[in-house]
């Protein structure tokens, strides 16, 4: 068993696409814990399908290097503003963090959230200037901006005389100084053991453990992870599993397991500072105490920031129900969303049943809702999701909603287009600044409502040369009326396959979503109209034949590829009384009957 003193436990923190997992990369290839000849996968701990998809980290995973006779334990966490649960679930089990702030790009919206959070709990956290390869980067003045979100986020003297090192985590160096030597990424390993307190807590005290994260293994069912705090733990041993509401149930530990570069090892013991996942206890939830019987401990339960954003799942009653989704029922639907709620806390999943049966399943933005749905359609369900709603809350007597703060950077040409949607969208501008490269950068203040559907809107806007982020700042008294989306849609008319010729003769009224050859149905939106209203048109409508043939009179006709929608562009782009058809196939979305109740939760 490893001593206490020997070990040290960080996090990697920064905004999205700033090089954590590339970073990870390098310090695992350069840990020796591979082969010389192993061939090693790009950005290797993200392990889930929808993160190599989607180059974005979305769970924090946990892994351990050995560097001399120190065991290092490191967490890879999301950049993504809408999985920050997952980095305010694990700063508890560390003692520094390592802040990775891009040399060329300077600190982002998640790196202020994701430090203030770390300041918060009294962390010292080691800034790395990573990408110091870039042509345009300018270490030096980056390393000042952090400096000054330290001061203005209330860092205390202690936390203000932070560790920093520059670093390329593709590249595989690190440096103490900018004219030393470029070779690995030893002198990062020489600041994490010189610079992060050892794991306080007492070997001989009875045993203690909070659970951060919760697996599940077919072999050995659920499983919790998190950080000793006190004592060891050894396999067999009885511990007292505390729940949420004081309910105190004895358990007997069958499996331990600990981390070894991406690989769980079986450990017989472990003790204070280890990071294990601990098997036999099978009602376990994050945030749940695990104590030894002769000194039974309750900790607090793991805060998280509240949701904002909500969306309704029902059954799928379209005509096309049950064509390749294998679970179609609500049953099926309530039981898979009923595990989701039990391993992620940072979702809120609740059951509102009465005349129509729906779920309402809260998060912190549509990318965190969207993983979700995306999940559940791979694993066969079917169902139909709403528009996504804000989460009202009452401060004082007064309705508040959610305000994000968005950063924006953009080409000078566009900035006017830029300022001109986000003030129709109530957006209020906190900052602008421009570069030296003819690149804008702005700050805006804006409510979550306004920030819905505008990122299709703003790619398009930018020419794709865009950059728009956002985090969430505050709850703010209700801004009023927002504009929603400025054209109509093109619904179907009747049930059939589509053609050539009708597609043809519709593309002046706007743009198509479907292609010849599609199957639709009646009420089915199957384009946009160039015009304010919806349109009810006939998509399935073929040219009548006769047996007279003229020059000119049977030409080829040339289409406009369709607009197809990935699941959040589609979340972002329907209005109240639309819905999507999510299926394991295809994405659909059409018109529903909208009730009394949602005109009054629309506010109309």
């Amino acid at each position: 068993m490893q001593s206490p003193k020997k070990i040290r436990n960080v996090a990697i923190i920064a905004h999205i696409d700033h090089g954590k997992t590339t970073m990870l990369d390098s310090l695992l290839k350069q840990s020796n814990i591979f082969r010389d000849n192993q061939v090693t996968a790009e950005r290797m701990m993200d392990s889930f399908d929808q993160e190599k998809e989607r180059g974005i980290t979305i769970f924090a995973k946990h892994t351990s290097v050995q560097f001399e006779d120190y065991l290092i334990n490191i967490i890879d966490t999301p950049g993504h503003a809408d999985f920050s649960g997952e980095v305010e679930r694990i700063l508890g089990m560390v003692d520094s963090v390592l802040l990775l702030v891009d040399a060329q790009e300077g600190p982002m919206p998640q790196t202020r959230f994701v430090l203030s959070k770390s300041l918060k709990m009294g962390l010292r956290p080691i800034v790395v200037l990573n990408k110091i390869d870039r042509p345009n980067a300018t270490p030096d003045a980056v390393l000042d901006m952090t400096f000054d979100l330290f001061t203005e986020l209330g860092a205390t003297d202690a936390q203000l005389d932070f560790r920093y090192c520059y670093a390329a985590g593709l590249a595989g160096y690190a440096i103490q100084n900018l004219d030393d030597p470029r070779v690995d990424m030893r002198p990062l390993f020489e600041l994490i053991v010189s610079a992060v307190d050892a794991p306080s807590g007492d070997l001989e005290a009875p045993f203690l453990m909070q659970a951060s994260t919760i697996s599940y293994d077919d072999y050995v069912g659920r499983q919790a992870c998190g950080k000793i705090l006190q004592g060891t733990v050894k396999k067999g041993q009885q511990v007292i599993h505390c729940n949420a509401e004081g309910k105190q149930t004895r358990c007997s530990i069958t499996k331990i397991e600990g981390y070894m570069g991406l690989n769980k090892v079986e450990l017989e013991e472990a003790g204070v500072g280890n990071i294990v996942c601990l098997s036999g206890i099978p009602d376990i939830t994050i945030g749940d105490t695990l104590c030894d019987p002769k000194e039974i401990i309750q900790l607090p339960p793991i805060k998280l920031d509240e949701p904002t954003v909500a969306v309704d799942i029902t059954v799928n009653n379209s005509p096309f129900v049950g064509r390749s989704g294998k679970h179609v029922t609500m049953n099926k639907i309530r039981s898979r969303l009923e595990r989701e709620k039990k391993a992620n806390i940072s979702l809120r999943i609740e059951d509102e049943g009465g005349e129509q049966d729906k779920i309402s399943v809260a998060g912190r933005g549509e990318l965190h809702l969207s993983v979700l749905i995306e999940s559940m359609r791979r694993e066969g369900y079917e169902f139909s999701v709403s528009k996504p709603r804000v989460i009202i809350k009452e401060i004082d007597g007064v309705n508040c909603e959610p305000i994000e703060r968005v950063h924006i950077e953009v080409p000078e040409e566009f900035v006017g287009a830029v300022i001109e949607e986000m003030s129709r969208r109530r957006g209020e501008m906190q900052h602008l600044d421009n570069d030296e490269h003819g690149i804008t950068s702005i700050d805006f203040l804006i409510p979550t409502r306004g920030l819905m559907g505008y990122r299709n809107d703003f790619l398009t806007v930018t020419r794709g040369l865009g950059i728009l982020t956002s985090v969430f700042e505050n709850f703010s008294p209700w801004k009023g009326v927002i504009p929603g989306r400025p054209r109509g849609v093109l619904i179907s008319m009747c049930a059939g396959k589509t053609n050539g010729y009708a597609c043809f003769n519709l593309q002046d009224r706007g743009v198509l979503f479907v292609s010849p050859g599609d199957e639709v149905y009646e009420g089915m939106v199957v384009g946009e109209n160039s015009r304010e209203n919806d349109l009810i048109v006939n998509v399935i409508k073929g040219k009548q034949l006769t047996n007279v043939r003229a020059s000119g009179s049977d030409e080829n006709i040339i289409l406009t590829p369709p607009r197809r929608f990935t699941l959040e562009q589609s979340i972002d782009y329907i209005q109240d009384d639309e819905l999507i058809e999510v299926t394991p196939d295809c994405i659909r979305m059409r018109k529903r009957f909208l009730t009394e109740a949602d005109r009054k939760r629309a506010g109309k």
